[in-house]
């Protein structure tokens, strides 16, 4: 089988076999680049009003209880703390989703807000679905399409690579 041939095959099969999890890729990272100019994905950040921290772990729980829409009962109810130092400002992301953002130094609560870029982010890795989607579709995903980014690019320059062939052949037997 001629190697044009074989990339051709290789090229059109790997782009059938890739087309859901590539499409969900593109489209989740289309919107990924969008993250920090849309606060539909993810929340902007505020200012707070001096750039020293002085709330205590303690004193963020008891705050961050009085959110309702944050529902956090306990520690095991946060997923993570984001401290910006330099806005004066502390993120704490619940598990449902929800972000809370707090003065360092005074803390009030400067926004409450939904923050959709984690899950799209998990759809984008195929974390979402599981650790063995991930791994057995989206990385093997990942590895045909830079097979088919290659066939691709020779299939491109296949013609190219054949008229000038051509024109070194027609240059050798008029000489």
């Amino acid at each position: 089988m001629k190697a044009s041939r074989l990339n051709r095959l290789v090229h059109r099969w790997g782009s059938i076999l890739i087309a859901i999890p590539a499409l969900c890729v593109l489209l989740t990272g289309v919107v990924l680049q969008l993250k920090k100019q849309s606060a539909w994905i993810q929340p902007g950040t505020q200012k707070g009003a001096q750039r020293e921290p002085k709330l205590s772990f303690t004193r963020v729980l008891e705050i961050v209880q009085n959110v309702p829409e944050a529902e956090v009962q306990s520690w095991d109810d946060i997923d993570r703390l984001d401290v910006r130092p330099s806005k004066g400002m502390l993120k704490v992301r619940a598990k449902n989703r929800w972000e809370v953002q707090l003065d360092t130094a005074t803390g009030d609560v400067l926004q409450v807000a939904f923050r959709r870029s984690d899950l799209i982010e998990s759809l984008h890795d195929g974390s979402f679905f599981s650790d063995t989607v991930k791994l057995g579709i989206f990385l093997p995903t990942a590895v045909v399409l830079v097979i088919l980014w290659g066939t691709g690019v020779y299939l491109f320059f296949l013609p190219q690579l054949a008229k000038r062939k051509k024109r070194l052949q027609k240059s050798k037997s008029v000489e």
